[in-house]
């Protein structure tokens, strides 16, 4: 499949289409612009005065575009730290590896740093290339911290949050926290006064103290409106960054899955293969409901490249068999797209069309974007995958074009 990189007028597409409801054995996607304007059997669809459709291999599969809460880079930039140039090569890689609507997560850093980054970060929301901002931290348990660098961690500071909205020009969407440092009932308060949805993670917290924080949120964001959305908050990357489950010592992750059952919040998994094991991931999917569950990538500067030394904000990085680790051994983020998640997902027993909602439509609803994105529907931005039965890639159109590949 080789259809033009350049942006066209209108087109269509042809195959089995993943529709919200239903796969359609025989789907047609039409678009004019950026905007879908069919999304339906192929028998509903009026091809008169419309060009020849783009050409699919037999057998693909034709998905939404996948939206990714959860990126740190690509191709040997990262986001906190790389210039605008290092910013566009990793979003713009991204993008063609299927990942059509991406949040830029920051891990902690100095004040400075942080604020560089929201406003180099900001500028490129406004500017389309990313949908806004993820500050992974700093306000971060110390003991849970993973791979950020525990000198830049800071105990919960409200006036810091306005700092970073500001320079980010209100483009910081969501923010991971640790509820049970002190503060951080007032930081709650600020992030949802601005309208960024918080996220439990890196932290050590009880049951008790995630799901009071856990209900809180969800309660406040419900008061505070959120665009009509369905407000809840989100959980970091569930199991990585918090205490292991233990029947007697059940902390985060048993509140985190209570509140997911519930619909109070979603929580994000990192499906590589390496984070969590993939019997673990079909598990989350049925004890919790896919419409819980946003499959996130927390691709690293080394995602898109070979085993080797990279960066992950200030900490270095040894990738080695495409797991990456800090001289420790610690995780630090991981070197997989989101659509390699999506097919490990599936791979380990989770249904193709669960696992493609928690990569397009769930994140799309917590991002507030489930009008432009997330689905292929009549309206939404034209952002579609082109894969094969193993969810191989052949082609990406994201706003009515063709991306290189």
């Amino acid at each position: 499949m080789n259809p033009t990189a350049r942006s066209r007028d209108r087109g269509y597409l042809r195959g089995s289409l993943l529709a919200p409801d239903e796969l359609l054995p025989d789907g047609v996607l039409a678009f004019v612009g950026d905007r879908i304007t069919y999304a339906g059997p192929a028998g509903g669809f009026d091809d008169v005065g419309w060009p020849e459709p783009a050409p699919v291999p037999d057998g693909s599969l034709i998905l939404p575009g996948l939206v990714d809460l959860h990126c740190h880079g690509a191709v040997g930039s990262d986001f906190t730290t790389s210039g605008v140039d290092g910013v566009r090569r990793a979003a713009d890689f991204l993008h063609s590896a299927g990942t059509t609507t991406l949040l830029a997560s920051t891990v902690s850093a100095s004040r400075p740093d942080l604020l560089a980054a929201a406003a180099r970060l900001g500028a490129l929301a406004r500017a389309g290339l990313v949908a806004g901002i993820h500050a992974e931290g700093p306000f971060l348990s110390p003991e849970r911290c993973g791979a950020q660098d525990p000198a830049y961690l800071l105990p919960p500071d409200p006036a810091f949050v306005d700092e970073l909205i500001e320079a980010a020009d209100s483009e910081l969407v969501t923010m991971t926290f640790a509820p049970e440092l002190p503060g951080a009932d007032e930081l709650l308060d600020r992030l949802i006064l601005h309208g960024v949805t918080p996220s439990l993670g890196h932290t050590r917290a009880t049951d008790a103290v995630a799901a009071e924080a856990l209900e809180t949120a969800r309660e406040e964001m419900e008061e505070a409106g959120f665009g009509g959305y369905v407000p809840r908050p989100t959980v970091t990357h569930l199991f990585n960054g918090m205490d292991p489950l233990h029947h007697r010592s059940p902390g985060a992750v048993a509140a985190s899955l209570r509140a997911a059952r519930s619909g109070g919040a979603v929580v994000e998994l990192i499906a590589d293969g390496v984070h969590v094991d993939p019997a673990v991931v079909r598990t989350v999917f049925e004890l919790v409901g896919a419409p819980n569950v946003a499959l996130v990538s927390d691709s690293m500067a080394a995602t898109g490249l070979g085993d080797g030394s990279h960066r992950l904000g200030s900490a270095d990085v040894t990738v080695r068999n495409g797991a990456a680790r800090l001289s420790d051994g610690t995780l630090a983020g991981s070197t997989s797209t989101l659509l390699q998640c999506v097919r490990t997902a599936v791979t380990s027993g989770v249904p193709l069309a669960d696992a493609v909602g928690a990569a397009t439509a769930v994140p799309a609803d917590v991002l507030r974007l489930a009008d432009e994105v997330g689905a292929l529907r009549r309206g939404l931005r034209a952002d579609a995958l082109v894969v094969s039965p193993e969810l191989e890639l052949h082609a990406v159109l994201r706003c009515g074009t063709w991306l290189p590949r």
